[in-house]
């Protein structure tokens, strides 16, 4: 029997990592003389950082005492004191913080300034958390940062002296996690505001990813492993259908077998992975077909 092999609709690039990518870019055919370079990964795949360091687009692990040109700040964002020490190291900054993650800085002063103990849902040592965190400390020290219910325990006397609690969200966090957050918090709170800042590509990606696998043997999700949108696809589809989750169509080899048994894949890609990935794998199972 040939295989059905289906491809999601939301899969690959979402807009802030085009962006990111494509202005980057830009940014160097624009400027082809001076020192380009990003801080930390533009994005959370190896293909696409090793295409830009071959246009002279530096990734730098830790900023300089002493740089000249353009320092970009990638799509996670960045804490202010951050953007103050690109400055003084004698860089011009260019902000590409991707405007989802903008909006949930945002969200998460307003919240701070405005009395509530904030509860930023995600994982701590990422880093669009660790900017928000970061934005949000400048104006309360009543900030944690948890990604499931056990994360907040520790808090529950603080919390609950403090009656009024706000929660923003990681943009790439899935939903079943903030729902497990919000029913720890709802009765130790008195008032509880919570601003789902789940990015809407995040949500259609996740949502339409479910009902594939409830029709498919096979899941393949592709993308980094370090992409937090990316392994959390993976997770959620897991308890669905089997499910693999592959950074290129090299690892495609350890499931052989797997794919040879599976009639109906179906095939979705984090918002980091870029298309030629992904045609790659599609070439790779129809192949084997």
């Amino acid at each position: 029997m040939p295989k059905e092999i289906r491809l999601a609709k939301f899969a690959g690039f979402c807009y802030g990592v085009k962006r990111a990518v494509e202005t980057v870019k830009k940014l160097k055919s624009e400027n082809p003389e001076r020192n380009i370079c990003v801080l930390g990964e533009l994005i959370h795949n190896t293909q696409v950082i090793d295409e830009l360091e071959s246009l002279g687009i530096k990734s730098l692990k830790e900023l300089p005492q002493h740089g000249d040109g353009i320092c970009v700040v990638r799509s996670h964002g960045e804490s202010p004191e951050v953007f103050e020490q690109i400055k003084k190291a004698g860089f011009e900054v260019f902000d590409l913080t991707c405007p989802d993650v903008k909006k949930v800085q945002k969200k998460a002063i307003e919240l701070a300034k405005e009395g509530y103990y904030l509860v930023i849902v995600g994982k701590s040592q990422h880093p669009e958390v660790v900017a928000i965190n970061a934005n949000a400390r400048q104006y309360s020290d009543n900030v944690i940062v948890a990604d499931s219910p056990e994360q907040i325990k520790p808090y529950e006397k603080e919390l609950k002296a403090h009656k009024k609690i706000g929660v923003v969200v990681q943009t790439t966090q899935m939903l079943s996690t903030l729902n497990e957050i919000i029913t720890t918090l709802t009765p130790l709170s008195k008032e509880l505001h919570i601003a789902n800042t789940i990015c809407q590509s995040t949500s259609m990606r996740q949502s339409e990813a479910i009902d594939l696998a409830k029709d498919s043997d096979l899941m393949i999700v592709v993308g980094s492993k370090k992409s937090a949108n990316t392994t959390h696809l993976a997770e959620i589809l897991k308890p669905i259908t089997k499910t693999i989750h592959i950074e290129t169509e090299n690892e495609l080899s350890n499931y052989e077998e797997l794919i040879k048994s599976s009639n109906k894949i179906s095939i979705t890609a984090g918002a980091s992975t870029p298309n030629s990935v992904i045609e790659s794998v599609i070439k790779h199972i129809e192949k084997e077909n």
